[in-house]
């Protein structure tokens, strides 16, 4: 009992530790970890110095306890791990990462291979160690630590793009080196000789299984998200269990790597959470996994510090030799991809160019932390390897920690002030001041209001304004510059703050589940890909993706497809249905950037800018009220019954916002207001979308068909029995030119298009096309190309002649219509010959 009070005393000190750390470390300009390592290598030194000394005999139980900390590698795996990992991923915005994707894994799989294999050659010819152990110590020291760059960088402002691509290195190079370092620990114990193809086969096993796995467990999760009606408590616990149930899982039941499934299961929460999570509830779920995750690598990090007195306490100066020679292979390898292989990527187009500066940072960023501390311990205890292969990874692994950390973590500040990346881009800088400007000229206007309203003496007013008043002055003096930036450069900004509007809208429609899940979350997508299309390409990258949003998916052309081979109607239904409901809020999401109140917070970027965000959202919702309208025209129902549910929807989220007010205000009881709220959540969860009917029932297109207006029911039940129901796509060709004439169609709704080389004719509802290619025999004469979504009775050949003799009236008017497209056609040929 008294051993587990005195570690619980002992972890809740430290935890104290880490908490006073935050502030001292913000006050001495340093990254936390930093702050950290040194404090709990000294008190490893001091418990171990106490342990020798008189005082051993009034201190020793604590100084013991400390010096042999009673935390086995595996507490720090199983443990803290999983919730490290999850923490980086579920956070992480896979989006964005996707746009990097190319030189993150280039960082973080390519690099640690690297790694491994540099450290591992130019120790190995003077360790005295096998090749095998030097690579093992290579896989161990691969891995790096982001907490304490990533606080340097925001700190300083260091470009966006710089933070991420060191975020998402750390987030997959942690995987694949613990992956590398779990198959060479596993030659080691096993007596192996190193193989390179098993030792592939084996990585890629574990790799590739455990990012199933975890792609797996993550989906699951998020159908159980639905369950818990919006309780944050209980999704937020669903998270937590997911991290550790996936590792394990893993682990022991798999055999896969317990990282990379624990990885892919918080990518995959993070990738799709987002449309099926309400905001306030994803905040939530983030802050909790935050100050998890400080825990965790607070603890981790001291209680790993502790141990590097301990496990440097026989280093000799052959092992200085060997630490000097580990930290210039290690750099050489960083420099090497980043220099070498990383511009092979650009070349290749996979990715914009990265500049020198950022890759002298990143280089420089490198740090390692607990991670390879950890991973060194793992080795310390494994009793199945030798003693001076323990001595050797811990001794070399710690001296590398703590050189990157003494070392490139106090001085990667001043490295990014000397590359420059502290500073704002002419264009952001330009921006700032007119924010600055106009956002101080309606806060002074303010104060003014204010003054007048409370009669307020002038001396206080001067004094309150003065501030305010150097500040416009200082923001209009340095936008001075301003006039030199093109409009194309401002409009380029103002666009990707359309994007960043769009996606907030987007997440607000979410909020009301006013939309289904898989449509918020191509909103999101379309949002945050048009204004990457806007930062890279200005206003032609993002007409370009506007465009491309509109376009039918690949789901869309997979369900298109099984329709068309096997007569599957359901998915190409509900794709549909998605399309429909996608244009609709699409539509609405415009309407509302054009809105009095967006055009009003545009005033930021100039009126000429304004002008030209209006000029591109009026052109974006021509085009998506063009293709809404060819849905709507086919379908006018389900246009209104998918309104009609955006209405009900936003009602009921004013509903519930009125009920919190009041109760917030103290007018109605608690009880009241958990039964009128869950009212409301009993009709939200209810309320789905309504299911998507293609309408290809036959008797209801036939009455569609004036030509059949005439026939009796007898004869309807053989037409019935003839006719074959068919849907097309606006732009699919539905006849060929020069095909040969196997079927006649009459268009039930839409419009099509017969295209020859020199005109188009138009058809539509209640028109028949293909009938002259039957009755004469020739070929198809032209194309015939849907105009809109169209609904099609299609009679194949085989049935024609006995539909012919059995309905006489319609053969009279088939002939009559063919007859006429001949002797037209025969004219056309005859006038162009002439």
């Amino acid at each position: 009992m008294l051993d587990i009070v005195l570690v619980l005393a002992i972890l809740a000190s430290l935890l104290v530790v880490a908490a006073v750390s935050q502030p001292l470390a913000v006050r001495l300009k340093l990254a936390p970890v930093v702050l950290l390592a040194v404090i709990g290598v000294a008190i490893g030194a001091v418990s171990l110095v106490l342990l020798h000394t008189p005082f051993s005999s009034r201190f020793g139980e604590v100084a013991r306890t400390f010096a042999d900390l009673p935390v086995s590698s595996e507490t720090f795996i199983y443990v803290f791990l999983p919730l490290l990992v999850f923490e980086a991923a579920i956070t992480s915005d896979v989006r964005r990462m996707l746009e990097d994707a190319a030189p993150i894994l280039m960082l973080a799989v390519v690099a640690t291979v690297v790694a491994t294999g540099v450290v591992g050659a130019v120790l190995w010819p003077i360790s005295g160690q096998p090749l095998v152990v030097c690579l093992l110590l290579g896989s161990v020291v691969s891995t790096t630590d982001p907490a304490a760059v990533i606080a340097v960088f925001r700190d300083v402002g260091a470009p966006a793009r710089l933070t991420r691509l060191v975020a998402g290195e750390a987030l997959l190079n942690d995987a694949a080196a613990i992956v590398m370092f779990v198959v060479l620990l596993g030659m080691i114990v096993s007596g192996r000789k190193p193989h390179l193809g098993d030792g592939a086969v084996a990585f890629a096993i574990s790799f590739l299984g455990g990012a199933a796995l975890g792609v797996l467990a993550g989906r699951a999760l998020l159908q159980l998200i639905p369950w818990t009606r919006d309780d944050r408590l209980a999704e937020a616990t669903l998270t937590v269990a997911l991290a550790y149930l996936v590792f394990i899982s893993a682990e022991q039941l798999f055999h896969v790597s317990g990282v990379v499934a624990v990885l892919s299961a918080g990518l995959t929460v993070s990738a799709f959470g987002r449309s099926r999570i309400t905001p306030y509830n994803w905040s939530f779920i983030a802050d909790l996994w935050a100050q998890i995750a400080f825990w965790a690598h607070s603890l981790v990090f001291v209680l790993a510090s502790i141990l590097v007195p301990k496990l440097l306490l026989d280093m000799q100066f052959h092992d200085v030799v060997l630490v000097a020679a580990l930290i210039a292979g290690a750099f050489a390898a960083r420099l090497m991809v980043l220099f070498l292989l990383l511009p092979l990527l650009s070349l290749a187009k996979l990715t914009q160019p990265i500049s020198t500066a950022y890759k002298l940072a990143i280089a420089w960023g490198g740090l390692r932390g607990a991670l390879t501390l950890v991973l060194a311990l793992a080795v310390t205890q494994n009793p199945a390897v030798r003693p001076d292969v323990q001595r050797f990874v811990a001794v070399l692994a710690t001296g590398l920690v703590l050189f990157t950390l003494l070392v490139n973590g106090t001085t990667l500040r001043a490295v990014i002030h000397l590359l420059r990346l502290d500073r704002l881009s002419p264009v952001d800088q330009a921006l700032r001041d007119r924010v600055m400007a106009l956002s101080y000229a309606e806060i002074a206007e303010t104060i003014r209001a204010t003054a007048r309203e409370h009669e307020i003496s002038p001396s206080a007013l001067t004094n309150a304004l003065k501030p305010y008043e150097v500040g416009i002055a200082a923001a209009k003096s340095g936008g001075e510059d301003e006039s030199s930036l093109k409009d194309r450069e401002r409009l380029a900004i103002g666009l990707v703050a359309l994007g960043n509007q769009e996606r907030m809208l987007a997440l607000e429609i979410m909020a009301e589940r006013a939309a289904s899940p898989s449509t918020v979350q191509t909103l999101l997508r379309n949002a945050e890909a048009l204004g990457e299309g806007a930062r890279s390409g200005g206003r032609l990258g993002y007409q370009r993706v506007a465009e491309a949003t509109l376009a039918f998916p690949f789901s869309f052309a997979a369900a298109f497809f099984l329709y068309r081979r096997f007569g599957i109607v359901r998915f190409l239904a509900d794709r549909l249905g998605d399309r429909f409901e996608m244009l609709l809020f699409t539509r609405l999401l415009i309407q509302e950037l054009a809105g009095a109140h967006s055009v009003r917070s545009r005033s930021i970027f100039g009126e000429r800018v304004a002008e030209l965000i209006d000029a591109v959202l009026k052109a974006r919702l021509t085009r998506t009220m063009t293709s809404l309208d060819a849905l709507r025209r086919q379908y006018p129902q389900y246009a209104a019954a998918l309104e009609a549910r955006f209405l009900r929807q936003s009602a009921l989220r004013r509903e519930m916002g009125r009920y919190d007010a009041l109760f917030k205000e103290g007018l109605i009881a608690a009880e009241v207001y958990e039964d009128l709220k869950g009212s409301v959540e009993d009709t939200q969860t209810t309320e789905t979308r309504p299911r998507f009917d293609l309408g290809l029932d036959i008797r209801q297109l036939i009455g569609r068909l004036e030509l059949f207006a005439d026939l009796t029911d007898q004869q309807l039940e053989r037409v019935e029995k003839l006719l074959r129901p068919r849907f097309a796509v606006p732009r699919e060709v539905i006849v060929r030119q020069g095909g040969r004439g196997d079927a006649v169609y009459f268009i039930a709704s839409g419009a099509v298009e017969v295209v020859f080389p020199d005109r188009r004719i138009p058809l539509g509802s209640g028109d028949l096309f293909g009938e002259l290619a039957l009755l004469t025999g020739m070929k198809r004469q032209a194309d015939v190309v849907a105009a809109t979504y169209c609904r099609l009775l299609v009679l194949r050949k085989a049935d024609f002649d006995h539909f012919m003799q059995d309905n006489r009236d319609i053969r009279l008017a088939i002939k009559t219509i063919a007859a006429s497209r001949s002797w037209r056609n025969n004219s056309d040929a005859s006038a162009a010959a002439s």
